[in-house]
């Protein structure tokens, strides 16, 4: 994916790779990998492309608030959206209509063509990651799915700019797992293929039931004002640094300067889970990573993580994942 940039003193940039509808159709999988420094900001950037799907994930650091955008001549492209961190908008002025970027959120997007402006937040510091399936594609996956995604299919093949969704959701534990997957994958070859396609048709299910599931909720929010929403953020960051050895859910309330039934509606609104159930989540996650790690003991892992036992810890990681902690390693 590839952007036509303008500083503020109208200054032109490239960034991205253009592909034409060969390049962006060969089985193969092609990897580039890339730091990107401009007046405007900083970039590292990692493009990946195969079979009608491209994937670009990467750090930016902006120097400037305001930057013009205009879109490069490339296949027809619907993009996949996670925002991981940072703040902003996307204004286009051929639609008149704006696309908010924002941190932990995620939505499906088509915007065949692009002119405008992006405003950054003063922080300047974002991670994205982002799937873009050919449009022909992405319309044979959803012809036979949910109504959400089937609709949603049917603007895009009459080149309306639509997004799946007004408002962005948070994005879930299992996506973030499925990103962290991608960006790791360990693969080569045709296997690497077969593991990309599935990894991106896995998180594209896993947006549409969020969507679904949004769509269908009639329930007021019980998060009301940016500051519950930021005490619930605050209180899922605690929760993570204290994971050995976690605090009540009292004990978090009061941390987080709400009250305990605030703290639970909130993590089952913002991250669809209970407090101890996103807590297992994280655990378990992390002890996947860790037994890479050969030379790590399992009964170390379990006792850092918090686990009485290694046999409840073991129980625990087979009921997740479906092996033994000895035979994932």
């Amino acid at each position: 994916m590839a952007l036509n940039i303008y500083d503020s003193s109208d200054r032109h940039y490239i960034v991205g790779n253009v592909f034409n509808e060969i390049e962006f159709n060969q089985p193969l999988v092609r990897e580039t990998r890339e730091k990107l420094s401009f007046p405007f900001g900083d970039a590292e950037m990692v493009q990946i492309i195969f079979s009608g799907i491209s994937i670009v994930y990467g750090d930016m650091v902006m120097k400037e608030n305001r930057l013009k955008i205009k879109s490069l001549d490339e296949p027809d492209l619907v993009e996949l959206h996670f925002s991981i961190s940072g703040n902003g908008i996307m204004n286009n002025h051929i639609t008149n209509r704006s696309i908010s970027i924002k941190s932990n959120h995620h939505n499906i997007l088509y915007t065949p063509n692009f002119d405008g402006t992006a405003d950054f937040d003063e922080t300047g510091k974002y991670k994205f990651f982002e799937i873009h399936f050919q449009k022909e594609r992405f319309v044979d996956l959803t012809s036979d799915s949910s109504t959400l995604l089937k609709n949603f299919a049917e603007n895009i093949m009459n080149n309306k700019s639509v997004e799946l969704s007004e408002e962005h959701l948070p994005i879930s534990f299992a996506m973030h797992n499925c990103i962290k997957d991608i960006m790791n994958c360990q693969f080569s070859g045709g296997l690497k293929l077969l593991f990309l396609q599935s990894k991106c048709v896995e998180l594209l299910a896993m947006q549409a039931q969020a969507f679904e599931i949004a769509a269908k909720k009639v329930e007021k929010p019980k998060l009301k004002t940016v500051y519950d929403q930021d005490r619930i953020y605050y209180a899922r960051e605690y929760l993570i640094q204290h994971a050995s050895c976690p605090p009540s859910l009292p004990e978090l309330a009061k941390v987080a300067g709400i009250n305990e039934f605030k703290l639970k509606q909130g993590f089952k609104e913002v991250f669809n889970d209970t407090v101890f159930g996103h807590l297992s989540d994280y655990r378990l996650s992390k002890a996947k990573d860790l037994l890479s790690d050969k030379s790590k003991d399992i009964k170390h892992i379990a006792n850092d993580l918090g686990y009485s036992s290694v046999q409840h810890f073991s129980n625990a990681f087979s009921k997740k994942f479906g092996v033994s902690p000895g035979k994932a390693r």
